[in-house]
């Protein structure tokens, strides 16, 4: 597992190759200071767009940096450049690896004093690591097809 944990500051961030809980997550980030507290979870789907026939699984492939940018990430968000005003507790993982369809692929959770604040900052993470974390996917179809997506 390629999870940073800095529980002093709320924040979890990073890769793994194990199953994700994301029960375990949102409770990372919970405090008697935070009256706010929600989960995104990105569920492996059997249906993309740039899929031909029914998706069974994907394999995820990571940049060796993308534990540091997806670390990144968060603690940018944590610290309040992108937050709204009061504390903000942060964790997020993606899995690498095989995952089969239904699996969870990625986990945001974020906790803060009021709900507009989490849903604004879970959204950004969200978006943020998709856009500037540099992992690939692999997507395998019921007809033994596969496609890449992502590949720079």
């Amino acid at each position: 597992m390629h999870v940073t944990e800095q529980t002093e500051r709320a924040m979890v961030a990073g890769l793994s190759e194990r199953p994700l809980d994301a029960a375990a997550l949102e409770q990372s980030v919970t405090s008697p200071r935070c009256g706010a507290a929600l989960t995104f979870t990105g569920v492996v789907r059997n249906h993309d767009p740039e899929a031909t026939g029914t998706v069974t699984s994907l394999e995820y492939s990571a940049h060796p940096d993308a534990g540091s940018i997806l670390a990144g990430i968060v603690e940018r968000h944590r610290r309040g450049d992108a937050a709204p005003a009061g504390e903000v507790r942060i964790a997020a993982v993606h899995r690498i690896g095989l995952l089969d369809v239904g699996d969870l692929a990625l986990v945001v959770s974020v906790a803060s004093a009021h709900r507009a604040a989490a849903f604004e900052v879970c959204r950004a993470v969200v978006e943020d690591i998709k856009a500037e974390v540099p992992i690939w996917k692999k997507q395998q179809t019921a007809a033994g097809t596969s496609h890449w997506v992502g590949l720079p």
